[in-house]
């Protein structure tokens, strides 16, 4: 097996993704980082999360060095979705939703993707945009909410700072403008299910790079 070098954080536990790849996983990348995996061996990269504003991002040149040398890039979920979209005409693979979107110009922002994390477990303190425009989705879709109680909850939550961006706050601040009968609804599906497409994504990403390699 060619050597693996997943880059994953927020987006799926470790644990978790072990189960389904053997690679040698590394905390969320950062400028440099690919250059770095790329001259230690790598010969398949897989980037799910990346640094956003904590560090310097991941930058397209490295993405680009590494394809020159004949290196699999495979980009989805987070940071690796935004970037792939951005680079796949230069040879970068995409995998998943939020790749998808980015490609075809649904989302545009980075803010779709961040969110903070603890540096030690790496777990999300935050809720990233692109996971409650999913949430809510599937909400509608299971009769929860309607589409207007949908597109106010997600106006509350868009015009939130990405690291306040969590599930109380949310409803908090749309229980001001809906009335607690609506958030109330809400608050139990996300108890009931908490959908989260970034971990769907990844966990796709993972199961692509195994059956491709």
């Amino acid at each position: 097996m060619p050597h693996v070098v997943v880059f994953l954080g927020p987006s799926l536990e470790p644990e978790a993704a072990r189960q389904i790849l053997e690679a040698r996983y590394l905390p969320p990348a950062k400028r440099g980082d690919l250059s770095l995996a790329a001259a230690e061996g790598a010969r398949v990269i897989g980037l799910i999360d990346g640094v956003f504003f904590q560090d310097s991002a991941v930058g397209h040149r490295e993405i680009l060095g590494a394809l020159r040398l004949g290196i699999r890039v495979i980009g989805a979920s987070s940071m690796g979705a935004l970037r792939a979209a951005e680079m796949m005409d230069f040879g970068m693979e995409g995998v998943g939703e939020v790749f998808r979107m980015y490609r075809e110009g649904t989302l545009i922002s980075d803010d779709e993707v961040a969110l903070v994390f603890d540096p030690f477990t790496l777990a999300p303190l935050s809720e990233p945009l692109v996971n409650i425009r999913y949430a809510l989705r599937c909400a509608r879709n299971k009769g929860v909410l309607s589409l207007e109680e949908s597109e106010a909850i997600f106006s509350c939550a868009q015009r939130l700072y990405y690291p306040d961006r969590t599930y109380p706050r949310i409803c908090r601040d749309a229980g001001e403008v809906l009335g607690e009968a609506a958030v109330s609804r809400f608050s139990a599906f996300l108890k009931e299910t908490r959908p989260d497409l970034k971990r769907e994504d990844a966990i796709a990403a993972l199961h692509y790079i195994r059956e491709t390699l």
